[in-house]
Order: structure tokens, then sequence, then C-alpha cells
């Protein structure tokens, strides 16, 4: 079994690229209670690679796959949404689930370098998190997730035999 910790980027300065002091103060709480990693991938964007470094594990790539999204596919899937409803866009096979399937071909690499028994972390955004999540687990009932992921939330995916086999949300208490 292999798992892929998939999370969402702390709290920024309003309309900034940086972390705020308080999302690197969330970071840091909700890096304490993760890991250890056997590999961290982190969008371009500097707010998901400096989430990674608060959590306190050190980042080896940046995949500007993860940065955004584009127009095609936010048009189809407007962040926010509860993961059930990227999940029903997924299925229509237009512009969003041609990019959630590219999440998935990125992580399953990312899962083929990691031992057996190993883990991996990565950072990314809102809309990104549930589309790549989605695409990896089609045949999971979303209905029970909930609403989109918030600063540091996301989702536990588990690995076996050369799949997805299932998964959990993770939530941030307040």
């Amino acid at each position: 079994m292999k798992i892929v910790e998939i999370r969402r980027h702390s709290i920024r300065h309003s309309g900034g690229d940086h972390l705020s002091q308080e999302g690197v103060a969330l970071a840091r709480k909700v890096g304490q209670g993760i890991g250890p990693f056997d590999y961290v991938a982190a969008s371009a964007l500097p707010r998901a690679f400096e989430t990674a470094i608060a959590m306190g594990f050190s980042v080896h790539e940046q995949n500007e796959l993860m940065n955004t999204y584009g127009g095609a596919v936010e048009r189809e899937a407007p962040w926010p949404m509860p993961f059930f409803h990227y999940s029903e866009v997924v299925k229509q096979n237009g512009a969003a689930a041609r990019y959630a399937y590219q999440l998935m071909d990125y992580y399953t690499a990312i899962l083929n370098r990691i031992p057996q028994g190993g883990s991996t972390l990565i950072i990314n955004h809102g809309g990104v998190v549930e589309l790549g999540v989605v695409a990896c687990l089609p045949d999971v009932d979303f209905s029970t997730w909930g609403d989109a992921v918030s600063y540091c939330e996301g989702a536990r995916l588990f690995w076996d035999d050369g799949k997805f086999v299932s998964g959990e949300v993770l939530r941030v208490s307040k």
C-alpha cells in the first residue's frame, strides 16, 4: 500500500502570492500531525511551496500543472463546489475531466517512484485538489465528503496493486 496526501495551500496575504503569518502558523499546526513523506510535490506558485516548507517538509518538485486549470475547466467546474459536484462534472468527459485525468496521471507517476509502504504529499489549490481526487476515485460516492476544501484541507488516497483503492477527506479543525 502507498499513500498520497493532497492538500490545498495555507492562508495567503489578501490578493498576494505568499503566505500570511496566519497561514504559516496554520501550516505549522497541520504539519505537526502528518508525515513523514518520501516525496513532496507542490504547484509552482509560491503559496503552495511555502505551505510545504511551513509544514516542515522539503519540496522535491514543483509542477505548473497544479497551478490552475484555466478558463475552459473553470466554466465547467467553478470553484468552490462540493466534492460530489466535481465528481459529476468529471463524468461529463469535458475539459474538466481531461484536466482531472492529467492530475491523476501525475499522481500515479509520483506513486510509482516511491517505495512500497511509502507516502507522498502534494500541495496545490482549491478546485485542483477536488478534481484530482475525484478522477483518482471514479467509483466513490462523494456525497458525504462535503464542501470544497479550505486552507490546508484535502484528501488522503490509498494506492494498492497499481491503482487507487480508497480515500478519505481531510479537514482542519478551526
